[in-house]
């Protein structure tokens, strides 16, 4: 099991090099056909800020740990053990529901999406904000397993910062 998380961590990893390095290289091209060619081409900005927009939550789908995230845990360091599992299921249960419950009216909305297109390549809106609901589902897989351990008794602090495989280049 532990080979095929760290495969398959390998793999987001490859995504998001790719929309890095297109990312990139539309900012490159962008500022070459403006400042050297005097002609700058609208569509690299759009391209940018797809692939910007689909690091970002592909990212956190995908790569981001709990321990790579901004957190305010003062009152839940202050408290025992036994509280902060109560406290941490809490959490991973309200996020699991929250972001469950908006999953429908997500996709409703994305499959709306398919009447536009982006401005300049006429990429279709679903296509691009497609990888929300990607990422929606991921966190709430992710977050259903964490409840799942820490119910069954796990630590928290364990579960929530552990590395979710370690790629084959770590």
């Amino acid at each position: 099991m532990r080979k095929t998380v760290a495969w398959l961590r390998a793999r987001a990893e490859n995504v998001a090099v790719i929309l890095f390095t297109a990312m990139f290289l539309s900012f490159m091209l962008q500022i070459v056909s403006r400042y050297v060619f005097q002609n700058p081409y609208g569509w690299t900005i759009e391209a940018s800020l797809i692939s910007w927009l689909w690091i970002v939550f592909w990212g956190s789908g995908f790569l981001l740990n709990n321990r790579d995230h901004v957190r305010f845990d003062m009152l839940y360091k202050w408290v025992r053990p036994g509280t902060r599992r109560v406290f941490a299921l809490i959490s991973v249960v309200a996020i699991v529901l929250a972001f469950a419950v908006a999953l429908p009216a997500t996709v409703g909305y994305v499959t709306f999406m398919r009447v536009e297109r982006s401005g300049t390549l006429g990429i279709r809106l679903d296509y691009i904000f497609s990888v929300y609901i990607v990422f929606a589902v991921a966190v709430i897989a992710r977050y259903a397993l964490y409840a799942v351990r820490i119910a069954r008794g796990a630590d928290p602090d364990v579960v929530m910062n552990e590395d979710r495989g370690a790629s084959p280049s770590q």
